[in-house]
């Protein structure tokens, strides 16, 4: 492919590239590229943002150039600042080591392993002696790492910023040094961490990586980033029926948002929100388990929601302890589906008509449940439960 053509295809879902024009001279130059995306393992989970940029990075795989996947063990003992209000809580090394293995093996279900050199940053960090830190972080001036935003901010807030967590941005550039980068790829809140790349790149004499970065996925609210600590992820290793259901529970809005971003096309213009939910959905559990799990979890969805068959659906088993209706749906939330409802949200949905008891709406927050073996307790659209 020449490269003006490779270029219209890569830059397809971009936020920004630092430039175009020096990635089109890097495609130009006849080699394959190496094309740099650092994961750092601070939970054992990779999910659908993370996927976001590892589906660009299989896009340059799959026009002849290299990935190059580097599993932060060092940088995730800091933990990375960006966009973060607050000192991140420091992991251990075992607990970083032991979320690495998974992240190896969630990565592959994305890229083409035969042309993936998989690194760690330890490799290079480890070896360093304290001289070594010390010319470092000459490299770069306090004033330059307190131009973050997160840094500004919270400077201004009169919060703490511990002297580890500078360490972060020049550990990251550092990286780009070693592997010697020519594109770097990450989400928008990345865009001052791979810039120091590009610096510390031309201080030791090494053409500047292209700055390549992806809009940030929104969690399953619709309003913060998608985050395994604020629960509003879809995992990539989850069962395809957790997948399927979570994407089932968006709404209209966050799906026209992840279209494009999920599934490279835009919704089209008067598609039924349902059936275009359940495409996405369908979609999303085909790439990451099969299509006949996809086939399973959409026939499973239309037999328990759908066609409104829940007596022969497998349901989670939820057994009630309390016998007034907002306890009782708030405790099977967060005990069938791991999810926090308060006694409000429970209230709000029994008065709106989403629960029901065997098909029979509950609109009466004041009712005590007088609840049997075997009854079906619908939460909302997507969840309902058996009571055991």
């Amino acid at each position: 492919m020449q490269a003006d053509e490779a270029l219209s295809l890569l830059k397809q879902g971009a936020a920004q590239i630092i430039s175009e024009a020096e990635l089109r001279e890097k495609l130009a130059l006849g080699r394959p590229l190496r094309v740099k995306l650092g994961v750092d393992p601070t939970s054992p989970d990779l999910h659908l943002g993370h996927a976001l940029i590892l589906r660009k990075l299989r896009q340059f795989q799959d026009l002849g150039h290299q990935a190059v996947l580097i599993i932060g063990d060092f940088t995730s003992m800091i933990g990375d600042p960006s966009g973060r209000s607050a000192t991140r809580p420091q992991l251990s090394r075992d607990q970083v080591l032991a979320n690495a293995e998974t992240y190896r093996e969630q990565a592959f279900k994305i890229l083409d392993p035969a042309s993936t050199r998989l690194v760690s940053n330890g490799e290079w960090f480890e070896a360093m002696r304290f001289e070594d830190v010390i010319r470092l972080n000459s490299l770069v001036t306090l004033q330059q790492m307190l131009q973050r935003e997160d840094f500004r901010g919270r400077i201004e807030r009169q919060q703490p910023i511990h002297a580890h967590e500078i360490q972060y941005p020049i550990m990251q550039g550092w990286d780009s040094v070693m592997v010697q980068a020519d594109v770097e790829l990450g989400g928008t809140d990345q865009l001052f961490n791979i810039l120091v790349g590009r610096d510390l790149q031309k201080m030791e004499g090494q053409p500047q990586q292209v700055v390549f970065v992806l809009p940030i996925l929104e969690g399953l609210d619709g309003a913060k980033k998608m985050s395994k600590s604020l629960g509003n992820y879809v995992g990539l290793s989850e069962p395809a029926s957790e997948i399927f259901g979570k994407l089932m529970s968006i709404s209209d809005e966050l799906m026209a948002r992840y279209y494009p971003l999920l599934l490279g096309k835009a919704l089209e213009a008067g598609a039924h929100p349902l059936a275009a939910k359940k495409h996405l959905a369908s979609a999303i559990v085909e790439t990451y388990h099969s299509r006949e799990a996809a086939q399973k979890t959409l026939e499973e969805w239309n037999a328990r929601f759908s066609e409104k068959r829940l007596a022969d659906a497998d349901l989670p088993v939820f057994r009630p302890e309390a016998a007034d209706i907002v306890s009782v749906v708030a405790a099977a939330y967060a005990s069938a589906f791991a999810l926090t409802k308060s006694r409000g949200d429970a209230r709000r949905l029994i008065e709106q008509g989403s629960v029901q008891l065997d098909g029979e709406k509950l609109r009466d927050p004041k009712a005590t449940l007088q609840l049997r073996s075997g009854q079906i307790l619908r939460l909302d659209k997507t969840r309902a439960v058996r009571i055991g």
